[in-house]
């Protein structure tokens, strides 16, 4: 596989240059945690700035003292973090760069489900697309600290929708053979096969939570539709039927019992949600001009964008009720396709043709976070959760 190039690379490497062996880490306001880190040894800074970042990343944890939880360890022994009435410890066996960065985004995961109850999602890789023109367009990853970004594609044609099926493998629609297919690929091997080859469109293949079912969206019998596809059998089944219409977008409950997708039904594109078993639908959103890009999170809410005044915005809501109480967790721009983060607190999404990571806390979050800094048009990410 090749590199996600070099204006990228060259960035990465200059936002490591910096780092220092030894981090203070401390609280703004009075849910952030109080840490130290004090690690030695070959490679220890690279351990060190990615343990930062990523600590940072979480929303719980900023730069500064005084310290409640000190973290030391020398590379090639062991680390440990200790304060708060915790103590973790967790080896750190030597190795390149690349190695340490590993083990400090594990030993991010540990620290903060252990000090704060929050999930972890440091080792959940990004995936996304560098597009490079209309019928050019790559896939790539990387982890949420902006680091260790690669291109897992690389055949100059288009590559959307990326989706992860497991934390190895994503399904995505790839114009190889002319028409658009929808493609299995192997992230770490680079293996890939196309997974269904129905006429006319097939795209925004997402796998459900219990990883047995695709929802698919597929036009070989007219209009594009909602279907599910059985992933052992092969066996499909349409969900939807608006002849005048076009659907797309779908997103699983977490309890698979439900879909959240956009439809045009009215002219303009709205979020539905339909029961799988039954069939039946429900329109969620009515403000905005349109509202697209829906991702349903593993606590149960819906990300999405909205679309107001000519500008969009990143909003949630409980898809129970209507958008009437939907909550804007971005600034009016150009955002696109939010994706959540398994911490059901923080999403990935697109402005401006980077990513960001947005932290969706009603009181106390963080602004965005640019996830890496390199010239390019990078978007639809989606995050491993």
């Amino acid at each position: 596989m090749k590199r996600i190039g070099l204006a990228a690379s060259a960035v990465l490497a200059a936002a490591c240059a910096c780092a220092q062996t030894v981090v203070n880490v401390t609280g703004v306001g009075a849910d952030k945690k109080h840490f130290s880190v004090s690690v030695d040894g070959a490679g220890a800074d690279a351990y060190v700035r990615t343990l930062r970042r990523n600590l940072e990343l979480t929303g719980c944890f900023a730069v500064g003292m005084p310290a409640a939880v000190k973290i030391t360890g020398t590379v090639g022994g062991t680390v440990t973090a200790e304060g708060a009435g915790k103590r973790l410890t967790a080896a750190l066996p030597a190795g390149d760069a690349k190695s340490l960065r590993m083990e400090a985004r594990r030993m991010s995961n540990a620290i903060c489900e252990a000090i704060t109850g929050q999930k972890g999602f440091a080792t959940d890789q990004i995936a996304f697309v560098s597009r490079k023109g209309p019928s050019n367009s790559e896939l790539c990853v990387c982890y949420p600290d902006g680091q260790d970004v690669r291109m897992v594609t690389s055949d100059g044609k288009a590559a959307v929708g990326p989706r992860w099926k497991d934390a190895d493998t994503l399904f995505y629609t790839g114009f190889l053979n002319g028409g658009p297919q929808i493609w299995e690929l192997n992230t770490a091997t680079g293996a890939r096969t196309p997974r269904w080859n129905f006429k006319g469109l097939s795209t925004g293949a997402t796998v459900s939570p219990d990883g047995k079912q695709a929802a698919v969206i597929l036009s070989f019998q007219g209009n594009p539709e909602l279907y599910v596809i059985d992933l052992v059998a092969g066996r499909w089944r349409r969900l939807t039927n608006t002849p005048a219409a076009s659907e797309g977008q779908p997103s699983w409950s977490p309890d698979g019992g439900k879909i959240v997708y956009v439809s045009d039904e009215t002219r303009h594109p709205q979020l539905y949600v339909i029961d799988v078993a039954t069939k039946e639908k429900r329109r969620i959103t009515s403000r905005g001009s349109q509202n697209v890009d829906p991702d349903w999170g593993a606590d149960g809410l819906v990300a999405y964008i909205t679309k107001q005044g000519g500008q969009s915005r990143v909003a949630v809501m409980d898809p129970r009720g209507t958008d009437a109480s939907a909550r804007p967790v971005t600034a009016p721009g150009s955002w696109e396709h939010p994706s959540w983060a398994r911490d059901g607190r923080h999403i990935v999404a697109g402005r401006d043709k980077a990513l960001f990571v947005v932290d969706t806390r009603e009181e106390g979050g963080d602004e965005p976070r640019q996830v890496f800094k390199a010239s390019g048009n990078w978007i639809t990410p989606s995050w491993m959760r």
